[in-house]
């Protein structure tokens, strides 16, 4: 089989998306635009794969040179469109690096949702003989270049801007996507001429001389409009975001996820589910998250990078921000609503945590409950262990972080503040309002407040009358 190279064009200044972020690096779905491009590439195992860039180029190869490193693959190669002087310019900037043994495959970087099977096909009509053209048919084909055919044959592209009354009636549009062979491509890129209304070398014109050189121009047709589409303001942006997550939405429910409104989910990472998982409106999932089976999430909760066993329910509002260390919640725990759960909470089976608790970098074994107004932080709580509402681990000093280690069956009563570091051993009781510096013993009652005193006759100072 034929080497495939791909070729991506990502040096539009994208004027209409009014930004100072080069239009590229827009994000959908959590990720950049050119980012899924570059995993549709990868999907197809390419030999290599050439970004072209222009506007905002440092910023749009960093992210590149990051992102590959973080998937632990090499980076593209880059060459630059300066000035840019229309779509054939760009590729002719690409001919010093592309190999002539190969297809080259002309993609977009601002459109994102074309998939690696259509792709596929279109490599495949092109057979390494062959110039191979992505097409589809629009209900309004304004703004795309017309597919001018003599029966099957593809004679040319006409740019709309260029196109007559009648082309412009062709509904047939070229989407921006070829599949050639790289060596017929670099002839025909050295023929191209600027001789139009916008003064622009354009990439259709190798239509022309591929037919006039007896090459055969054949077309692939894109299975919907959604692939192929672009981007090139805030309103499409938008609109490609509703059809990726529906896509998404639709992708799980054919698994067994049941969503209360698919129109009302939105997927920036990657979500794995067990059987029988159900998702309440208004959900935000990011980074690497997995359900397990029975798992039941509630209205308006943002989850990011997180394992959720088997049978744990989230209530509304609840928000788990896993970043790097993650979060890990065991089987049947009840969570929220208006908890957080930040980097290193790792909750045990039967957890409970309740409205407005937070929990960091700390650990909670089974059955152990935090429900109300509460917050542990680089804390290590045993078995059944109750955390009273308003208490919390005071773990920074202002220079260092302490843990605060809370030993099995302990009650810990309502508004105490754990001075950390500090251990509250086995069974004891804390009572309520204290603030505890020292370890406590097992098994005993710990109180650290201030005597209550109650003077009889006090008055409370009164405001002088206004004269």
């Amino acid at each position: 089989m034929t080497a495939v190279d791909v070729v991506v064009m990502a040096a539009g200044k994208g004027t209409r998306m009014k930004s100072r972020t080069p239009k590229v690096l827009h994000r959908l779905g959590g990720r950049p635009l050119i980012q899924h491009v570059m995993d549709t590439a990868q999907a197809l195992q390419a030999r290599r794969t050439i970004v072209i860039t222009g506007h905002g180029a440092d910023g749009v190869e960093a992210w590149l040179r990051e992102s590959a490193a973080a998937a632990g693959r090499a980076a593209p190669d880059f060459v630059r469109q300066e000035p840019q002087l229309g779509t054939g310019h760009a590729v002719q900037q690409a001919v010093p690096v592309l190999p002539d043994d190969g297809i080259a495959l002309i993609l977009n970087g601002d459109v994102p949702l074309v998939r690696p099977q259509t792709l596929q096909a279109l490599v495949d009509k092109c057979g390494g003989e062959r110039l191979a053209l992505l097409t589809v048919e629009m209900a309004d084909p304004t703004g795309y270049g017309r597919i001018v055919r003599e029966g099957d044959a593809v004679r040319a592209i006409v740019e709309h801007k260029d196109a007559s009354a009648a082309q412009r009636g062709i509904r047939e549009v070229y989407t921006g996507f070829m599949a050639v062979p790289a060596a017929r491509l670099k002839r025909w890129l050295s023929l191209l001429k600027n001789d139009n209304a916008q003064g622009e070398y354009y990439l259709t014109d190798v239509v022309q001389l591929a037919a006039a050189d007896g090459c055969e121009v054949v077309a692939a047709s894109a299975s919907e409009q959604v692939e192929v589409d672009g981007v090139n303001s805030p309103l499409q942006l938008a609109e490609l975001e509703r059809a990726f997550q529906l896509r998404q939405a639709r992708a799980l429910m054919e698994q067994g996820v049941r969503l209360a409104d698919p129109a009302r989910f939105d997927l920036r990472g990657t979500l794995r589910c067990g059987q029988d998982v159900a998702i309440d409106v208004n959900c935000v999932f990011e980074g690497d998250v997995t359900l397990g089976d029975d798992v039941r999430i509630g209205p308006n909760c943002v989850i990011a990078n997180a394992r959720i066993g088997s049978g744990v329910v989230l209530q509304a509002f609840t928000h788990i921000d896993g970043e790097q260390a993650g979060v890990e919640i065991g089987e049947g725990a009840l969570v929220g609503p208006f908890a957080r759960l930040r980097p290193g909470a790792k909750l045990g089976a039967e957890v409970h945590i309740g409205n407005f608790v937070e929990v960091k970098n700390s650990t909670m074994a089974r059955g152990a409950k935090a429900n109300h107004l509460a917050y542990l932080g680089d804390a290590e709580v045993g078995e059944r262990v109750n955390y009273g509402a308003g208490s919390i681990t005071a773990n920074y000093d202002g220079a260092n972080k302490h843990r605060t280690v809370i030993e099995a069956d302990v009650h810990v009563g309502s508004n105490c503040v754990l001075v950390a570091p500090v251990r509250v051993a086995r069974g004891g009781t804390v009572g309520a309002g204290s603030v505890v510096s020292k370890d406590t013993a097992p098994e005993a009652l710990t109180v650290a407040r201030a005597k209550q005193v109650t003077i009889t006759g006090w008055t409370r100072p009164r405001k002088a009358p206004k004269k």
